[in-house]
């Protein structure tokens, strides 16, 4: 059974970090993961509706990024990009966390990617995730303190 790396980053571009917010954590899944997989169907049949909003942003909304899934000889990971903009033939943009399983690629490089490869999607408006769907399935696999601070920290509202 395989592992996937996600990362649970909430980088919102390369602005200097609020030192009080928990910061980012990889988290490895395996790739059976049923709640997982759910979260990334999930992410994958409501991105027309997000690259609409992206398209067309709301009043407040901000920090608009895409999950990723990369791989390379060295396994699976998937990454948040931010910034990121639609291209001829997929989109582009920057790799918002450091690689911790693939060798590929590097935190801070611009990268093209398939529609395909995207697995979730995210943004804020008024204090709130929108999105991020694989973030509240990792949830399940971390200490509960650190979960209620993320929740805190960055506006994740995950149902049940």
């Amino acid at each position: 059974m395989k592992k996937l790396a996600f990362a649970l980053a909430l980088i919102a571009g390369y602005t200097i970090a609020d030192e009080n917010k928990v910061d980012d954590r990889v988290v490895h899944v395996s790739e059976e993961d049923q709640e997982m997989n759910q979260a990334i169907t999930l992410a994958q049949q409501t991105l027309d509706q997000f690259l609409l909003t992206f398209r067309n942003p709301p009043e407040g909304a901000e920090n608009f990024k895409l999950k990723v899934m990369l791989s390379d000889e060295s396994g699976v990971e998937h990454f948040w990009f931010t910034p990121f903009k639609e291209i001829d033939g997929g989109f582009a943009g920057v790799l918002a966390n450091e690689p911790s399983v693939i060798t590929s690629v590097q935190a801070r490089n611009v990268y093209a990617f398939k529609r395909d490869q995207i697995t979730d999607w995210g943004y804020e408006q008024a204090g709130v995730q929108h999105g991020s769907f694989t973030v509240c399935a990792l949830f399940k696999f971390m200490d509960q303190e650190l979960v209620e601070r993320y929740k805190q920290d960055h506006g994740f509202v995950c149902s049940p």
